[in-house]
C-alpha cells in the first residue's frame, strides 16, 4: 500500500481566504445533502448523484458541476464510515425501527478534488476555486514527481492543518472498495471523522 503524498501549499493571505471560502461552501453544499441520506437512509454514491445532484446545482450555482459531484463523493464516503464502520457507535444496526441522526460537516471539512478540478504539470498545480483557478509551483522529489506521471491518482484532499495552513494529500494507486473510499479500519476515530457532528434525530 501506498503513503500517500502532502504537500502544505504556500499560500498568500489572499488565497489562503478564497480556500477557506472553497471550504466552507463545500461544507455548505454536504450539509444540504446530509438530511437526504438521513431522511433516506442512502448513501450510495450513484444513487445519491441521481436524486440530489440537480437540485444542489440550482441551489449552489457558485459551485462548479464536478465540485458538487465530489461533495456528493464525500457524503456518501463520511456516511459510509459513520452508519457502515464496524467500530462505529452510530452503525446502522443500532437504529432499526428509529430514526437515523443527521450528519452535519464543519466549515473545515476536507475538499475532495478530482482531475478534473485539479491537475499537476511539471511541477506546477491548478486547483479550481469559486472565483477562478488558484495556481502553485510545487517543490517535489524526483520521485514523487514520477507517481504523478506514471501512477493512478485516486484521490486529492484539501485540508486545513491547526496552524491555519492548507494542506493537499495525494494517494496513489491505493487499493479502494466499489464506492471508492479506502476500506475502513477497526478504529473508532476512523468511523467519525473529526470534520463531522452526528446529531439526533429531532
Amino acid at each position: 500500500m501506498n503513503s500517500p503524498l502532502r504537500i502544505t501549499l504556500n499560500a498568500s493571505p489572499e488565497q489562503v481566504q478564497r480556500l477557506a471560502e472553497l471550504q466552507a461552501a463545500f461544507a455548505g453544499v454536504c450539509n444540504a445533502l446530509a438530511p437526504l441520506v438521513q431522511q433516506n437512509r442512502l448513501w450510495h454514491r450513484v444513487t445519491l448523484h441521481h436524486l440530489a445532484y440537480r437540485s444542489l446545482r440550482e441551489q449552489f450555482p457558485q459551485m462548479g458541476s464536478q465540485m458538487v459531484c465530489n461533495a456528493i463523493y464525500s457524503v456518501s464516503r463520511t456516511a459510509r464510515l459513520v452508519f457502515q464502520h464496524p467500530a462505529s457507535p452510530f452503525h446502522l444496526s443500532r437504529f432499526q425501527g428509529k430514526p437515523l441522526p443527521t450528519l452535519h460537516f464543519s466549515e473545515r471539512c476536507p475538499v475532495y478534488f478530482d482531475r478534473h478540478t485539479l491537475s499537476v504539470k511539471d511541477g506546477a498545480l491548478s486547483m479550481y476555486t469559486l472565483d477562478g483557478r488558484m495556481r502553485f509551483l510545487l517543490s517535489v522529489s524526483p520521485q514523487d514527481e514520477r507517481s504523478f506521471r506514471e501512477k493512478k491518482l485516486r484521490e486529492i484532499v484539501l485540508s486545513r492543518k491547526s496552524d491555519g495552513a492548507f494542506e493537499l494529500t495525494f494517494w496513489f494507486g491505493e487499493v479502494q472498495d466499489e464506492e471508492g473510499a479506502k476500506p475502513p479500519t477497526g478504529d473508532v476515530a476512523a468511523a467519525i471523522p473529526e470534520y463531522v457532528k452526528v446529531q439526533a434525530a429531532a
